[in-house]
C-alpha cells in the first residue's frame, strides 16, 4: 500500500516546515521549563525562611499570651480577644512569573497600637504585647499562604510544560522525522525511475 504512495515536493517541504515549528517550539518550552523550575526553587528558599520565621513568630506569641493569662488571667484574656475589632486588611493582586499567574497578598503592617478594639484601662502591658506578637503571626500566616499558593501554581506549570517537551522530543519530532525521511526517499525512488524513463525514450 505504501509502494502506491507518491508525495509531492511540496508536501516534503510543508512536512521540513512542521519539523522546524515542532523543534522552535520545543527549543522555547524547554528554556520556559528551564527558568520556571530556577523560579520554584528562588520561591522554595523564601517558602522555607518564611516557614522559619512563622514558628519562630507563633512560638514567641504563645509565650507571651502565656504570660498575660498567668498575669491577667484566662477570662480576663478571652474577654480583650473578644472585643478587638478588626480583622487584617488584605488586597489580592497577581504577578506574572513566565506567564504564570501567581497571588501578592498585600497586608497592612501598620501595627495598632491601642486602637484594637479594647480600652486602655482594661489592658495592660502584657495584653498588648500578647496583641502585637499575635498581629505579627498573622502577617507571616498571610506571607506563607502567598508564597505556598505560588508555589502550587508553578510545580503544576512546571509539570505541564515537561509533558509538553516530553510530547515533543519523543513522540511528535521523531514521527514527523520518520515521515519527512519516507517522502525524502519516494521522492529519490520517483527521480531514478524518471532518469530511467528519460534513458530509455532516448534510446
Amino acid at each position: 500500500m505504501a509502494e502506491n504512495i507518491k508525495p509531492t515536493r511540496s508536501e516534503l517541504m510543508k512536512l521540513k516546515n512542521r519539523i522546524k515549528l515542532a523543534k522552535s517550539g520545543y527549543n522555547l518550552l524547554k528554556k520556559k521549563r528551564d527558568g520556571l523550575i530556577l523560579e520554584f526553587f528562588e520561591i522554595l528558599k523564601r517558602a522555607k525562611t518564611v516557614r522559619q520565621e512563622l514558628t519562630e513568630e507563633y512560638k514567641k506569641a504563645l509565650h507571651t499570651v502565656n504570660i498575660a493569662r498567668t498575669i491577667e488571667g484566662d477570662v480576663q484574656v478571652s474577654s480583650l480577644a473578644l472585643a478587638v475589632r478588626d480583622a487584617p486588611f488584605i488586597t489580592m493582586n497577581s504577578r506574572n512569573i513566565m506567564g504564570v499567574v501567581v497571588p501578592k497578598i498585600l497586608t497592612s503592617h501598620k501595627e495598632k497600637g491601642a486602637d484594637r478594639g479594647y480600652g486602655t484601662i482594661a489592658s495592660s502591658a502584657v495584653i498588648d504585647e500578647a496583641s502585637q506578637s499575635f498581629e505579627k503571626v498573622v502577617r507571616k500566616i498571610i506571607e506563607a499562604a502567598e508564597v505556598e499558593t505560588g508555589i502550587k501554581k508553578l510545580l503544576t506549570e512546571i509539570e505541564k510544560t515537561k509533558r509538553r517537551v516530553n510530547a515533543l522530543e519523543f513522540e511528535i519530532i521523531p514521527r514527523l522525522d520518520v515521515q519527512r525521511k519516507f517522502i525524502q526517499m519516494r521522492l529519490d525512488e520517483q527521480d531514478r525511475e524518471n532518469v530511467f524513463r528519460m534513458k530509455r525514450i532516448k534510446k
